[in-house]
């Protein structure tokens, strides 16, 4: 069994320190809450609208097939946008200082296909705990074996491709959620090296019968109501979850698998040689950070450095969160990696799988 990781330098921890005082007293003398305020609750209305909206629109709108497979792409869009913006502060415990409004908005979760508790062992507890490092973040693991997304996996022939076959692979993420992924990992009996607890047995009808429920609405719904064929059904199921997976996946590749990234390598005993606040910049980058329609669209998610940082404040506060971080990292001379807009990342994230593709 690997040894438990550990972050040993303590010589570092006077950063994270600083920066958290400083956050904190931001917020104390704006007198303002860590969580949502009133644009976030009018982007969460918004994009509720638009997703009750867009579904029945596909459903009971008066249009061609082709005009419905639009709208249902554009539904996976919304799909993967009420994750990032709602579910995932929710679920984070950020988006409300009140656990049952959290808990509430979590359960949007099952409607875009995922589990909420899964995801909370594999991102909030694993992820953002590991960030990076191999065989203990899982999500290095996006489709084990075809793609190479650090140095400390081993090179196939197949991998010198993985720059042009990753961005097609993305679009089959969400798919994989719905269908494969939260069912893997709920009986796993590790996630990466971490051995969740015995799962509370209402977990178990809430990841059967969630999933039923969606397999309802998305599938046997449109399939009665439209009298499709079932081919015409499969195209429109996948259409909406290519759309949403490639959103998905870009997102968060664009956050951690990026030139100047870091891959850490813990020693035998499972040291890493950083104080974890360190490891969180050395293995996150920002992108696009003064996109409005990126902070939008992404629920703070272009600002990945300060949502790794303060995972429990709501992202509708990164902006200002960010000025305070990055500063406070130039003072103790430790990076802040940004790229200025989405394409920069995309090219840099591009150039990276080109490069672990083929042998150091």
């Amino acid at each position: 069994m690997a040894p438990k990781l550990r972050f040993t330098n303590v010589a570092q921890s006077d950063f994270f320190a600083t920066v958290r005082q400083r956050v904190d007293a931001y917020f104390k003398t704006q007198h303002l809450s860590r969580h949502a305020n009133g644009a976030m609750w009018r982007k969460t209305i918004t994009l509720l609208l638009s997703f009750v909206t867009l579904y029945l629109l596909v459903l009971v709108g008066p249009f061609s097939l082709l005009i419905r497979l639009g709208l249902a792409m554009l539904l996976g869009a919304c799909c993967a946008f009420i994750g990032f913006n709602i579910c995932h502060d929710a679920i984070h415990g950020a988006f409300s200082a009140n656990k049952r409004v959290n808990h509430a908005f979590s359960l949007l979760f099952h409607l875009i296909g995922a589990n909420p508790y899964v995801w909370s062992l594999t991102h909030n507890l694993v992820h953002h705990t590991y960030t990076n490092i191999v065989g203990h973040d899982e999500d290095l693991e996006v489709a084990p074996g075809l793609l190479r997304l650090s140095t400390e996996e081993p090179v196939r022939p197949w991998h010198r491709y993985q720059h042009w076959y990753a961005f097609p692979l993305y679009g089959l993420a969400s798919l994989s959620w719905v269908l494969r992924k939260d069912y893997v990992k709920f009986f796993q009996r590790t996630i990466g090296q971490y051995a969740p607890p015995a799962h509370p047995r209402r977990e178990y009808w809430n990841l059967f019968g969630y999933k039923a429920l969606y397999y309802l609405l998305f599938l046997l719904v449109p399939y009665l109501v439209l009298s499709l064929k079932w081919w015409q059904l499969v195209v429109g199921f996948l259409a909406l979850h290519l759309v949403m997976g490639l959103v998905l996946g870009l997102v968060f590749q664009l956050a951690h698998v990026v030139e100047g990234t870091a891959f850490p390598v813990p020693d035998e005993r499972g040291d890493v040689q950083e104080a974890w606040a360190v490891h969180q910049l050395r293995t996150t980058a920002n992108f696009a950070p003064h996109s409005q329609l990126a902070s939008w669209l992404c629920g703070g998610l272009n600002r990945q450095i300060e949502h790794h940082l303060f995972p429990r404040v709501c992202h509708i506060h990164y902006p200002a969160l960010a000025r305070i971080v990055q500063q406070t990292a130039h003072e103790f001379g430790l990076p802040y990696l940004e790229n200025a807009s989405f394409g920069g990342a995309l090219r840099s994230h591009y150039r990276l799988l080109y490069q672990f593709g083929r042998p150091a």
